[in-house]
């Protein structure tokens, strides 16, 4: 079976989700940072997987449910710490960021077949990707891709196709960056402790 990767910052006030600070506290873009944590680490729970890890920069916390491993992000740019994290795995692997409080098992459990797939992608819609999946992880197929840039699925997708891979896609889905972006997520997925800790926020904040 595939690995599960997530790749995530502790939630850390400060530390994370800054750009949410033009209407929330810092500790506040933490604490939804967290939820958003929390929704994306059950979805990975209760999807089927041979292995559910988390790549963390910061240090771990009692936020973290038991059956997920905790290994330590490597050093440099993101780049060569996505291609780290999939050195870990070890084999086939699916990687996630902690921006998609949205996402389901649902979602996720297409982009850990690869029985007709050399790699799986799900671009976001700030022209990043949510998830990167990889049959056979090589970090050739990720260093050197510029990260949080308008193009950067697009570069990074390409680079799959040129290397020769049968790539599959994953539905689009927004990463929660900005005030806006966390409006939406929240509407489009209401029963999550992402949106309730939203409208919670807006409503004392109003």
């Amino acid at each position: 079976m595939t690995t599960l990767l997530v790749i995530a910052k502790a939630p850390v006030a400060g530390r994370v989700k800054t750009r949410l600070t033009t209407v929330f506290t810092p500790q506040q873009a933490a604490d939804l940072a967290l939820a958003s944590l929390q929704d994306t680490l059950a979805a990975v729970l209760a999807t089927p997987a041979r292995r559910r890890v988390l790549v963390l920069d910061g240090r771990p916390g009692p936020w973290i449910p038991d059956g997920i491993e905790v290994v330590p992000q490597s050093t440099g740019g993101l780049d060569a710490r996505l291609a780290s994290a999939f050195a870990l795995a070890g084999g086939p692997a699916l990687l996630i960021g902690m921006d998609t409080p949205q996402v389901t098992p649902g979602l996720l459990a297409p982009g850990l077949d690869f029985t007709e797939a050399d790699a799986w992608f799900g671009p976001a819609d700030d022209g990043g990707f949510w998830a990167l999946g990889l049959a056979d992880p090589d970090p050739a197929l990720l260093l050197g891709v510029p990260m949080s840039a308008a193009h950067t699925g697009e570069v990074q997708r390409r680079r799959l196709t040129r290397a020769g891979l049968t790539v599959r896609d994953l539905p689009g889905l927004c990463d929660v960056d900005t005030p806006a972006d966390a409006a939406r997520v929240a509407a489009a997925a209401p029963r999550t402790r992402f949106a309730a800790l939203y409208c919670g926020l807006c409503a004392v904040t109003r």
